[in-house]
Parts: structure tokens; sequence; C-alpha cells
């Protein structure tokens, strides 16, 4: 089973990222701009457009307010498996992390995922720039 993790460090209170990944449907606003074009809402799911024109229906699995963590799932005809989670863990008062862990099959798709991931930390980075002082 292929395994992607990625480790963002942000600029912004915890309390801030966490209030955008919580927020299920609010992708394309909040958390991954110009990455995610578009997500409605169906039921415990999001559906899901991305810029390239894919589209995956996200299975809202856990959200974990205390630990700040939320996971969810993809189920269909191409990926056999896919559980990702998203955490968010303060690093002080004005910066975090966010880790993003994907646990996929096939293997042969982890690729593809690595390339979207990386397309996707770069608009979370851009939904979170640094606060000049």
């Amino acid at each position: 089973m292929a395994s992607i993790h990625n480790d963002i460090s942000l600029p912004v209170p915890a309390r801030d990222v966490w209030d955008a990944v919580r927020d299920f449907g609010a992708l394309p606003q909040r958390l991954a701009p110009g990455f995610v074009t578009a997500c409605t809402l169906d039921g415990d799911a999001r559906i899901v457009t991305f810029a390239n024109g894919s589209v995956a229906r996200e299975l809202l699995v856990d959200c974990d307010d205390a630990r700040q963590r939320l996971v969810y799932a993809i189920n269909n005809e191409r990926l056999r498996h896919y559980s990702a989670s998203v955490q968010v863990i303060a690093e002080g008062e004005a910066s975090c992390r966010l880790v993003w862990i994907i646990d996929m099959l096939p293997n042969e798709l982890a690729a593809y995922v690595q390339g979207q991931t990386r397309d996707a930390v770069a608009a979370i980075h851009r939904a979170f720039p640094a606060v000049a002082a």
C-alpha cells in the first residue's frame, strides 16, 4: 500500500487553519483555492472538482475538534483503498503544521496522487500567507 506524507509548516495560528480544514465543504474558498475549483456537500460526503477537471467523492469519516484531525475516504472504480487524515498541530501561538497522510491502493496511482498533493500543498500555502508584523 502506498503512503503519501505531507508535513506543511504554515505561518498562522493552528486555530485558523483548523477552522478551514474542518469546514468540509469550503475547500475552494478556504483551504485549497485554485487547486479545488468546486465543492458541493452530499450528506456526509463532498463532491470535489479539481483544477485538472477530475472529480472525487470524499466521504467524511471523522472530524475530531479536540485533536484537530479530520479523516476522509474515497471509494471509486480506480481506487481500491484511499484513506486520508489531515491534522493541525500548533507550533506556538502564531504558527502550525498541517500533517496530511494518504494511504492508498493501487500503488500504480501513487505517483499521480503525489503530483496532485504537490499542487494542493502550493494552494494551501497561498491560502495561508505569512502576515506582516
